[in-house]
């Protein structure tokens, strides 16, 4: 009787058992529907998603390191770079709420912009190759110039006991040469201005976190940063550079605090006001440049302009969009 009774009690327990297993798995079935879990075609292709974003983040890297270095703007893809970057935690984190259909646009959205960018560096590399040409043909042709005021300075000299008239042929000759280095001397100073490139402007929120600053709200916005790369250009002389950093509101009105270091410098014969100005030693290695400006007050809606000057040229332009 013991026994049957035991037997009964075991096989009790079994049927529990199995009851809870079975339920438990009826749980996890209809969990698995409710929070919409992926199938396992769908895990596949995030995989392989993962794969392809994280190759393509990096070719965007690789694209920009070079359209930087021949001077073009890489805003669009520093964009591209920070969303792949999200899109890529999403499927990590096995989002549930991610869209297959989605992530295949998009795919298809960065593999077209690596393809515009690399007919925009076949570009830039060709107009740099013009520009290069360009000032080694002024620098020869201001070296020959300079080479026959010489010589014929030199020859001024060795003539002054010779008659009048050659003396004032020789005047008159270098009074030309004169005129004509001057000139040339003009056009190398304007290829010899520094030019900046690849300029970018980011945002610096009160807790300090920086994002690209496209269409950011005025409230969120304590600073901005805003950094570029100085164009190797062997014309250039190494030496101490003034650089003014221009901010002009959607108004036309260029933001200025005078307790905040901002002030005025010559343009073409005009004063115009500067946001924030710093001196830099001009090294000719495509060195980067950061201005760090934080505004007394908000920042309007609308578009903002960034202008760069130094040595009476204007080097640099760049945009940003406050909401």
């Amino acid at each position: 009787m013991e026994s049957n009774q035991s037997s009964h009690s075991k096989f009790s327990w079994i049927i529990a058992l199995l009851a809870i297993v079975f339920f438990a798995l009826y749980l996890a079935e209809r969990m698995d529907i409710q929070l919409g879990f992926l199938t396992s075609a769908e895990k596949k292709f995030v995989s392989s998603a993962e794969d392809q974003l994280d190759s393509i983040s990096q070719q965007l890297r690789i694209r920009m390191v070079e359209i930087k270095k021949l001077g073009g703007k890489v805003n669009e893809l520093e964009d591209a770079r920070l969303q792949i970057e999200n899109d890529r935690k999403k499927l990590h984190e096995g989002d549930a709420e991610v869209d297959i259909e989605e992530i295949k646009k998009k795919l298809a959205y960065y593999v077209k912009l690596l393809g515009l960018k690399d007919q925009e560096i076949k570009k830039l590399k060709k107009e740099n190759v013009v520009l290069i040409a360009r000032n080694d043909s002024l620098s020869r042709e201001v070296k020959l110039i300079q080479e026959g005021l010489t010589n014929i300075q030199k020859a001024m000299k060795d003539s002054s006991s010779l008659f009048g008239v050659k003396e004032k042929a020789l005047s008159e000759r270098s009074r030309f040469l004169e005129a004509k280095n001057q000139e040339l001397s003009e056009k190398v100073s304007v290829a010899a201005a520094m030019h900046a490139e690849g300029v970018n402007i980011y945002a610096i929120s009160t807790r300090g976190r920086e994002a690209g600053l496209n269409n950011q709200k005025a409230k969120k916005i304590e600073k901005i940063r805003v950094i570029f790369h100085l164009q190797e250009n062997s014309l250039t002389a190494k030496e101490l550079k003034t650089i003014y950093l221009r901010i002009i509101e959607p108004t036309g009105l260029v933001i200025s605090d005078y307790a905040s270091g901002s002030g005025t410098f010559v343009f073409k014969g005009r004063e115009l006001p500067f946001t924030a100005k710093q001196r830099i030693f001009y090294e000719n290695n495509h060195q980067s440049v950061e201005f760090i400006y934080a505004r007394n007050g908000a920042y309007k809606e609308g578009r903002h302009e960034i202008e760069i000057y130094s040595e009476g040229f204007l080097i640099g332009l760049g945009t940003f969009d406050v909401r």
